[in-house]
């Protein structure tokens, strides 16, 4: 029998203004109810980050993201997977600080500098809810996001040795690959490596089929059957290749961090859950079974909610 499929639901990222949709959750409140919801439909996983609760903005504050892990951890069973991410206008030590704060089971962890583009989606509205949101994306023509080997090896060492956190590897591009394999390794990470292709953000690899297949057969060839992966697809892509990741034997992220829509012509999605629904429809009418969160930390060799900060 095939190992069910994990659901990851990252709620609000660091890509969509509070402008492109009044569906992405901004405050505590509003991060709680849609955390709720897209575990209730069945994502096991939950990748959160945090906004300014006034402005909708990026936030790395502890106090932001103290506004509701504690709540989304007596609400729910879910996996909490803290972005070090952040943003690419955040410095390391700034990205960091909430997930040192909190010591999650999960955390993500972009696995390699690369130019992050966003700043397209300027181009499509004429008028902003908050002034920082156009400049915010514009900034991105100049702005690199930094994660050196260094960087890597700080937040493995901090994270990972130090809070006993396992890791989502965000791998925008092949060469993200090679670092994952690398580390591999040196046993600076250690099995089972759960590797997320990130398909569809301008800098990196594209959201295509061939792109999926050519980065799947590299995982591969270079780390055997030491991972598990999944499949986040930006943008109208997400439901496809979601479904084309699980055909292939992997599990799926959906999301408003990803993809506000509901799919080509179908508007705004309503909510996280909406999403999640979707997903787990199309796959369940397809025969696979979803994890629950316990089978997910097993999966995954989580070391357990009760064993986390916050």
């Amino acid at each position: 029998m095939a190992d069910p499929v994990i659901l990851t639901c990252a709620l609000t990222g660091s890509i969509h203004t509070p402008t492109m949709s009044p569906n992405l959750p901004v405050t505590a409140d509003e991060m709680v109810e849609q955390a709720v919801g897209a575990t209730e439909a069945g994502a096991s996983v939950l990748h959160l980050h945090a906004r300014d609760p006034r402005t909708g903005k990026p936030s790395a504050e502890i106090a932001h993201f103290e506004g509701f892990l504690p709540r989304i951890r007596q609400q729910t069973d879910a996996v909490v997977n803290i972005s070090t991410g952040g943003s690419s206008q955040m410095s390391l030590a700034e990205r960091l600080a909430p997930a040192l704060a909190a010591k999650p089971e999960m955390c993500s962890l972009n696995m390699g500098s690369m130019n992050f583009g966003i700043f397209p989606l300027a181009g499509r509205f004429d008028s902003w809810k908050h002034e920082w949101e156009q400049g915010f994306l514009e900034a991105t023509r100049d702005v690199v996001f930094k994660n050196t080997f260094a960087d890597i090896e700080h937040i493995l060492s901090e994270l990972g040795d130090g809070c006993g956190t396992r890791f989502e590897f965000e791998c925008y591009d092949a060469g993200h690959l090679q670092t994952v394999a690398y580390y591999l390794k040196q046993g600076l990470i250690r099995p089972p490596v759960f590797v997320q292709f990130v398909l569809g953000i301008l800098g990196g690899i594209d959201a295509s089929p061939e792109a999926l297949v050519f980065m799947k057969a590299t995982a591969d060839r270079l780390l055997a059957d030491s991972y598990r992966f999944s499949v986040l697809a930006a943008g109208r892509h997400q439901m496809r290749l979601g479904t084309m990741g699980a055909l292939l034997g992997g599990n799926v992220r959906v999301g408003l961090e990803d993809n506000l829509t509901d799919g080509k012509g179908r508007g705004l999605a309503p909510d996280n859950a909406h999403q999640v629904a979707r997903i787990r429809r199309i796959l369940e009418e397809m025969g696979f079974t979803i994890a629950a969160p316990h089978e997910a930390r097993a999966m995954l060799d989580l070391k357990g909610g009760d064993r986390v900060a916050f």
